[in-house]
């Protein structure tokens, strides 16, 4: 592609000519030459500005449309000829939910990197509701969840089992009961991860099953990452529901303790998220990593 494209695509995507700027490493004034010699090339407008924000045009919207077709075009170019010469190429972006990429996906991340150390990677990390939107708004090549709600636009691919297990600190006055019922359940104050998290919403499904809702139960506050759930149950006379990858550490440690609920599973799937079509090339080598990893 022509730089002046590479640049044009940094403003489209930014909206900002200075951050466009910084992304590239070049000026501000750099950056309105391209787009101007490119806007002179083209005969066309590509950017109206209304006040403070700048916007694009009928035709700044179709010249985004076909460059980002051409830019995926060049990376699957770039592939396959990195695959003539056994040497893959070009970049990846992945989004994951917290839980994904703090403890699942490290490790799988640099294994990958190991075998493909050409792709250029990038992880993001939210909940598992705005990686979707990111996949959703083209902002990442695919996205790692762990809630169960489905969206048309997507499709999904399970990759790994999941149970979520409830927990309180070993100085906990419930630290000493190995079970409790669900009546229990919904009397202790409980820690639970933000609204729009992934883990959020598998609790959700599965107290449907018992005719519960969230609100039944009795949630003194929500935290917005795992760890921040398991700092708080260190000096918290409570429990909490989390994913039992995530504390294998503090078992070992006996710094956090498990509890059974008699007659309650919470089991969930991680999925792979991916826009209905085509899969890019980098995209599908990942999943054919992931998918054979051990884990």
């Amino acid at each position: 592609m022509d730089y002046r494209d590479e640049v044009f695509l940094a403003v489209a995507e930014n909206l900002s000519f200075s951050k466009a700027a910084e992304e590239l490493f070049i000026s501000q004034p750099a950056v309105s030459k391209h787009i101007k010699e490119l806007e002179s090339s083209l005969n066309s407008t590509l950017f109206e500005r209304k006040g403070n924000r700048i916007y694009l045009t009928r035709a700044g919207k179709v010249n985004y449309e076909y460059l980002k077709k051409i830019k995926l075009q060049y990376a699957e170019l770039e592939f396959e000829l990195g695959r003539l010469n056994n040497t893959y190429k070009g970049t990846l972006k992945i989004g994951a939910s917290s839980t994904i990429s703090q403890y699942v996906i490290p490790e799988v991340l640099a294994l990958f990197y190991k075998r493909y150390p050409n792709i250029d990677l990038y992880l993001y990390s939210a909940n598992s509701f705005d990686i979707k939107q990111m996949l959703l708004e083209d902002e990442i090549d695919l996205a790692l969840v762990e809630n169960t709600s489905s969206l048309a636009a997507l499709k999904y691919i399970d990759f790994l089992d999941d149970e979520l297990v409830v927990v309180t600190g070993s100085n906990s006055v419930y630290a000493k009961r190995k079970q409790i019922t669900l009546s229990d359940f919904q009397e202790i104050p409980m820690v639970l991860r933000e609204k729009g998290s992934g883990t959020a919403e598998v609790i959700k499904e599965a107290l449907k099953n018992h005719n519960l809702r969230l609100d039944d139960l009795n949630v003194i506050i929500h935290l917005g990452s795992t760890e921040a759930i398991k700092n708080f149950l260190s000096d918290f006379d409570g429990i909490a529901l989390v994913s039992e990858r995530v504390i294998v550490k503090e078992l070992q440690l006996k710094t956090i303790v498990k509890i059974k609920v008699k007659n309650l599973d919470v089991s969930r799937k991680f999925r792979i998220a991916l826009r209905q079509g085509n899969v890019a090339n980098n995209a599908q080598t990942f999943i054919n990593f992931l998918s054979a990893h051990n884990f």
